[in-house]
């Protein structure tokens, strides 16, 4: 690394060094004898502008400027999956035993551990001709994930040589013989720079939903796999807690959550919480299918962009090996923060509320870096990203720049309410706020797969909470006791579709969760209950008598019913059929 340039002039995270004429955009630097890390984004003449992701302080006018002539790239090896990392890849727990609880500043260690062997399984033989993308062998990288070893970008060829056996990162596993001729050694590692998406063969519409557990989003607002979704909403809203129940249940392979400027205890919430759950699809603990980037929000500003990069481009290399990958944001505006701080200190021209002009492409770069693709390689294997980004709201006001610029991207808009928050109920996913435009082209899905009276359970559910809205208006005017029978009828319908069916308690060991099938079951049952009752309404019984009957405490709570005991919810309706007919003899 020669010295390239000198510190003209210092700004917080901004630095402004002259000599840099051979210089390029988005190159990695270092600054000073501490050889700060940092990444040239603007270019004026021989003058760069760089980002330093670590606290400046001690440095100035005439400090030497290192260039590595490189872009910010991320490692992509075996060693990814358990691991945590910062905004820039560093991670954090060899940091730690490095220099203990606070980062050193200017500390190097690779992001992947060079001494560690792992087990190379190779698939592809001598002689084979192989195209990018097309896997050369595997790692068993735990129990749950088979790490496939891909023939990089640029690098198909035919195989000369490929070995069996115990290998760390670097050392050669096969031997290819390029097209242009050359003859190329491959490792298990790869590098790849966080700003490029990486390469596919055709990217795919959504078919299919990401099934999430949680009965609010997979019945009213459905997320694509492949697809996009915010979640904003004011302060105590609940966003964390969602994106955490989405880490932990979404049926995805593999789990990338960014902890991009959020508090430090969430992250460590995550870090606890995920090596004692289990995966409710393979027993084993959640941590053995994810990835954690945290850059929380005592670390330096500019290092919250770099974070959401590595993030994706991570999940990028998840999806060409074949697998569906989710990816938690938490939370885009704090990355907007950065944006919005670095602009300034650029002297830019401030767009709305002082964020950059470039605020709407920079999330629309991130957004559509998502998506469900056929992946590289001569098979016709697909792989996708589905994209969860956690907008926080200056005093939930939905009008100001980020969430309206992330709502003119995302298809999913799970709008939380600090009202239905401060009720305690949780999701506090307002129902009357919130959309899919997933919903219609999932319906065909649903009934092919769960049930043809899915879609008509869910609009009848929903027509009956937008009517409860416009009750409510009544009832606050005059009461409960001016409405019609059949209103009452509407209202405690409603309420039990809020209070038994959308409200899910995270905490609690079955209700965390919930399969489509019981789902089904038990929105049918909610449903059958306001039939049965309108039936008894219909032939004069009393709506008191109705409303008092003593099978619904046990529709309230069959949320409770375990997983493999559905066939309560059958039970639960033949008494709620026999006690409602006693009614009407």
């Amino acid at each position: 690394m020669k010295e390239t340039g000198r510190v003209i002039k210092v700004s917080g995270p901004l630095i402004v060094a002259g000599g840099m004429a051979d210089s390029k955009m988005y190159d990695v630097v270092r600054v000073g004898e501490q050889r700060l890390i940092g990444e040239i984004i603007e270019l004026r003449g021989d003058k760069a502008s760089i980002q330093v992701y670590e606290e400046t302080q001690g440095i100035g006018p005439g400090d030497a400027v290192y260039s590595t002539g490189a872009p910010l790239s991320v490692e992509l090896a075996p060693g990814l999956i358990e691991s945590i990392f910062d905004g820039i890849q560093r991670p954090l727990t060899i940091l730690h035993s490095v220099s203990g609880d606070r980062i050193t500043r200017g500390i190097d260690v690779k992001s992947l551990d060079r001494e560690k062997k792992w087990k190379f399984h190779p698939v592809a033989n001598k002689g084979d001709k192989l195209q990018a993308g097309d896997q050369l062998g595997y790692v068993q990288e735990n129990d749950i994930i088979r790490h496939k070893i891909m023939v990089p970008a640029g690098s198909g060829g035919e195989v000369i040589d490929i070995y069996e056996g115990e290998f760390t990162i670097e050392q050669t596993i096969a031997k290819i013989k390029l097209d242009i001729g050359e003859i190329k050694e491959l490792s298990m590692l790869q590098k790849w720079p966080v700003r490029k998406g990486r390469p596919y063969k055709e990217k795919l519409p959504p078919s299919e939903p990401m099934v999430t557990g949680q009965r609010v989003i997979d019945t009213f607002f459905p997320i694509a796999r492949g697809g996009v979704a915010a979640v904003p909403g004011p302060f105590g809203s609940g966003k964390t807690v969602v994106q955490h129940q989405l880490a932990k249940w979404a049926d995805a392979d593999i789990i990338v959550y960014v902890g991009c400027g959020e508090r430090g205890n969430e992250m460590t919430d995550v870090l606890n919480e995920f090596p004692r759950l289990a995966d409710p699809k393979t027993g084993q603990p959640l941590m053995k299918r994810t990835v954690l980037i945290a850059n929380t929000s005592d670390m330096p500003v500019a290092a919250r962009e770099a974070s959401i990069y590595t993030g994706i481009t991570i999940a990028e290399y998840f999806r060409d090996m074949g697998y569906n990958v989710a990816i938690m944001a938490d939370s885009t505006s704090r990355w907007a923060e950065a944006l919005r701080e670095m602009s300034g200190r650029l002297e830019e021209m401030p767009g709305e509320e002082g964020y950059p002009a470039y605020l709407s492409s920079r999330l629309a770069e991130f957004y559509e870096r998502a998506g469900i693709v056929k992946v590289l390689g001569s098979g016709e294997q697909t792989g996708s990203i589905t994209a969860i980004g956690a907008v926080s709201p200056p005093g939930g006001d939905l009008s100001e720049p980020v969430s309206q610029a992330t709502l003119r991207i995302v298809k999913v808009f799970w709008g939380l309410s600090a009202q239905l928050a401060y009720r305690r109920h949780f999701p506090a996913v307002d129902w009357l706020q919130s959309y899919s435009l997933y919903a219609d082209k999932l319906q065909k899905w649903y009934a092919d797969n769960i049930g043809q009276e899915w879609n008509a359970l869910r609009q009848k559910a929903m027509a009956i909470l937008q009517e409860e809205a416009v009750l409510e208006e009544i009832v606050r005017l005059v009461g409960m006791d001016a409405l019609s029978p059949k209103d009452r009828l509407t209202m405690e319908t409603a309420k039990a579709i809020r209070e038994d069916y959308l409200h899910q308690n995270a905490f609690h060991e079955i209700d965390t969760y919930s399969s489509l099938i019981k789902q089904l079951k038990m929105l049918s049952l909610i449903m059958k209950q306001y039939e049965y009752m309108y039936e008894a309404l219909q032939k004069q019984v009393d709506i008191e008598d109705i409303i008092d009957i003593k099978a619904r405490e046990k529709v309230g709570r069959s949320k409770y019913v375990k997983e493999d005991d559905l066939g309560t919810f059958d039970a639960i309706e033949q008494e709620l059929k026999q006690e409602i007919s006693a009614l009407t003899e």
